[in-house]
């Protein structure tokens, strides 16, 4: 029990020495990064603790996805523009990563942007997607991956509704929808 009380205290220390380095922004990730740390873990269908990271071979990618969910999420490829199963999709619920059963989005925060692909203008946590550069085709773009396993899931754009004024542009074949339990 007192060691679980010391790194705590430490996550506080460190917190607190965080925000003053980088300014009362970053305060609400940090403290939830605090919480989310004391907090018991999930455990996915494949008996996979939810905040563990996830590392695989391509072969192994390869036995638990189709060739499609392969292409796009471990190639970095893209389905084609409104073919998605989740484009027209308009259930209740949660969007989780296909590859990893991470949460990534909820439906209440899903919109039609018209541009093909499903669309929504905040994650369920900002620690659940990760954003990287992408200069592929010619063009420079934000790239959203999942942060537990490393899928590629779309991309992000400054041109979403209020309140974020992002528009995350997500893959239907990288999703898997888990509907609100009634």
């Amino acid at each position: 029990m007192a060691s679980k009380f010391k790194y705590r205290g430490s996550l506080l220390v460190v917190g607190f020495l965080l925000i003053l380095s980088v300014g009362c922004e970053k305060f609400e990730k940090i403290k939830n990064l605090c919480r989310n740390s004391a907090r018991k873990e999930s455990v996915n269908e494949k008996g996979e603790k939810m905040g563990q990271k996830i590392v695989r071979s391509d072969r192994e990618w390869k036995e638990v996805l189709t060739p499609e969910q392969y292409r796009v999420t471990r190639k970095k490829g893209t389905e084609q523009p409104f073919s998605g199963k989740y484009y027209y999709f308009d259930g209740k619920g949660l969007y989780r990563c296909v590859c990893c059963g991470n949460e990534l989005f909820s439906s209440g925060t899903k919109f039609d942007s018209g541009c093909g692909w499903p669309s929504f203008w905040s994650p369920t946590s900002d620690e659940n997607v990760g954003e990287s550069l992408d200069t592929s085709h010619s063009m420079i773009r934000t790239e959203v991956t999942c942060s537990r396993c490393g899928a590629h899931l779309g991309h992000i754009f400054q041109d979403g509704p209020k309140p974020t004024g992002l528009r995350y542009c997500i893959n239907s074949v990288a999703l898997k929808f888990e509907p609100e339990s009634k």
